[in-house]
């Protein structure tokens, strides 16, 4: 019996379609590994899988296409070899690379019937919905967090597109709270982790990501002092692998810091002031803590086993650090470690260093187990989820290749007793989404011959009609407005206007604004006779910026115009419109005569208007 004879009973004529079907995984992680097994064994013609990260530890228990024999292999490799066992007969494309990268442009992905997307972080899903929009191809957005799903259908110029619904951007710690006001554990865990670890072991904390900077008014005296406590800690950094390292790095940071803080008395004012560590003293008192403590990391460490495994960390980091100097290579940059959460030595560090970090500010403490969670940046996976997730986007699939895009819903997984899974219609596109409320084109250009005069005179206004008032922007910066014309002599290529970037066009006109027109840039040579700059399509219609709506609600809660509702307003008093005038003179008078004094209200003699303090 052909292995496909259910699937065309089941599929009918959809079936030869999705035979011949070209189709883009982008992400192969806890969703991506249950998609690539759907869509092989429904019999996709060609898939293509893209995926930039390797297989850790943990991955390996919700993402079933790999086993512990593949970690620290490329997740889009494994998976092309292992799902392709499922179906011989689909071809298999695995890129071990960054979807943002210049190979993956416009023109690639148009090559798709569809994309689905299963990826876990913001950037590189907004950069796919742009993409697709650009390529105007259908596009399947999933995600999944703990017990919950959803999966929703995109297409160009009739759905809403990713960005249509604002996203709650990762958290940033300001570092004041981190290095000096903590108050939750994952201030001192992030402390641990983008702070400690990084100043001993790895890189700076100026360039940690977790990390904000930003300086002002109020902080600037207090960033300087943390510049200059992470220099201190630098030069005792000179001491690793002595075994005076240990105790030289616990008093800078739990008792000399610590004091400093404590004589900020304006700082405790309103909060608890934290208490130092004292070396010596934890020091003998660790000498009962069980040597295997590290090992039981769902229990909560006592002061002294947190500083047990503190120390012991430091000297195993420590001794890896002088291994990698002894044996790098000169002329090499310095050797350094990272943090990575299946790495037993630096989550025992920054698990204990976090915890004696929270005991001295009174909070909380947490197992290992927790932190490294938190310190990883784990959303709980459930291998549950992922898969009903993933059969969901192949259903909303089959809607969107048999054309009926009206049947496609928007699809909520949800922890429910009543109800697991709720369906909600499609909604448009929002006319203020910054990415799909916007012209969209392309632009054939010779950028090593074309100025953006040519593009501004030729093809903007000649061409585009747009008034002077445009600006023109790239991922770089604004490279146009009127204010900033000595740019309009120079080659696109000069302005690093190049092959597969993008290009925004803003209407600042205030009477005549149009939505801004994004332009997908498409380089070739063109010879002398040929127009330097080309647009696909030829004709855009490119409309303009929806105005505010000033009005007021009705009663059958419509939006009636503000002009319209003031003169119906005015149709009901024109009867006794002296009379009521008349009226409403004596009352002003008879209340400004009550409340005309030192009170909260008084009378404004100019304006006749009551005023309240």
């Amino acid at each position: 019996m052909p292995r496909d004879r259910f699937l065309k009973q089941s599929l009918g004529s959809l079936y030869s379609h999705i035979r011949s079907s070209r189709i883009l995984v982008v992400g192969a992680g806890g969703i991506g590994c249950e998609l690539l097994k759907n869509l092989v064994t429904t019999g996709f013609g060609e898939i293509h899988v893209v995926d930039l990260d390797t297989i850790d530890l943990s991955n390996l228990n919700r993402q079933f296409l790999f086993r512990h024999a593949h970690i620290k292999k490329s997740k889009a490799l494994v998976a092309k070899e292992t799902a392709g066992r499922f179906n011989p007969n689909v071809k298999i494309e695995a890129h071990h690379a960054n979807i943002k990268d210049p190979q993956f442009n416009v023109d690639w992905f148009k090559s798709f019937v569809i994309v689905f997307n299963a990826l876990d972080n913001l950037d590189a899903r907004r950069h796919v919905n742009k993409m697709c929009l650009a390529a105007d191809v259908p596009l399947i957005e999933s995600g999944t967090t703990g017990f919950n799903g959803q999966v929703q259908p995109i297409r160009k110029g009739l759905t809403q597109c990713y960005d249509c619904t604002p996203k709650e951007t990762p958290k940033s710690f300001p570092v004041c709270t981190i290095r000096s006001t903590p108050s939750q554990p994952i201030h001192c865990i992030v402390w641990a982790k983008s702070y400690l670890f990084s100043e001993l072991f790895g890189i700076s904390e100026e360039e940690a990501p977790d990390l904000d900077h930003t300086e002002d008014s109020d902080n600037a005296a207090e960033i300087e002092s943390l510049r200059a406590e992470a220099a201190a800690l630098k030069t005792i950094r000179m001491a690793m692998g002595s075994e005076e390292f240990p105790c030289k790095v616990f008093k800078k940071v739990y008792t000399d810091d610590i004091d400093r803080l404590r004589g900020m008395e304006d700082m405790w004012k309103t909060r608890r002031a934290p208490d130092a560590l004292d070396y010596d003293e934890l020091l003998a008192r660790a000498g009962q803590v069980d040597p295997s403590i590290s090992l039981q990391d769902q229990k909560t460490w006592s002061v002294e086993e947190n500083f047990a495994v503190f120390v012991d960390s430091l000297k195993r980091l420590s001794n890896r650090l002088e291994e990698l100097k002894a044996n790098a290579e000169t002329g090499n940059a310095p050797p350094i470690l990272s943090f990575d959460k299946d790495d037993k030595d630096t989550l025992d560090f920054v698990a204990a260093a976090a915890n004696l970090r929270s005991t001295v500010f009174g909070i909380e403490t947490r197992s290992e187990f927790d932190i490294k969670q938190m310190a990883g940046n784990i959303i709980p996976a459930i291998a549950t989820t992922n898969a009903t997730t993933a059969a969901l986007c192949v259903l909303e699939a089959f809607k969107i290749m048999r054309g009926e895009l009206q049947k496609a819903k928007m699809v909520f997984l949800t922890k429910s007793v009543d109800r697991m899974i709720t369906k909600e219609p499609l909604s448009h596109p929002k006319p203020d989404c910054p990415v799909c409320g916007n012209a969209q084109a392309r632009l054939v250009v010779d950028t090593s011959k074309a100025t953006l005069s040519d593009l501004v005179e030729q093809l903007l206004k000649a061409k585009l009609e747009y008034t002077d008032e445009i600006s023109i922007s790239t991922d770089a910066g604004i490279v146009y407005d009127p204010d900033l014309e000595e740019n309009l002599p120079k080659k696109l290529a000069e302005l690093g206007i190049s092959k597969d970037t993008f290009i925004t066009v803003r209407d600042e006109d205030d009477d005549t604004a149009r939505v801004n027109l994004v332009l997908a840039i498409s380089e070739v040579e063109l010879d002398e006779q040929t127009q330097p700059l080309t647009l696909i399509p030829a004709t855009i219609a490119i409309p303009r910026k929806a105005k505010p709506t000033n009005g007021v609600a009705t009663a059958n809660g419509d939006t009636e115009p503000v002009e319209q509702a003031v003169s119906g307003a005015k149709r009901k008093r024109d009867v006794d419109d002296a009379e009521l005038e008349t009226d409403n003179i004596r009352k002003r008078g008879k209340v400004a005569e009550e409340l005309n004094g030192n009170g909260p209200i008084t009378l404004d003699d100019e304006e006749g208007a009551i005023v309240l303090d």
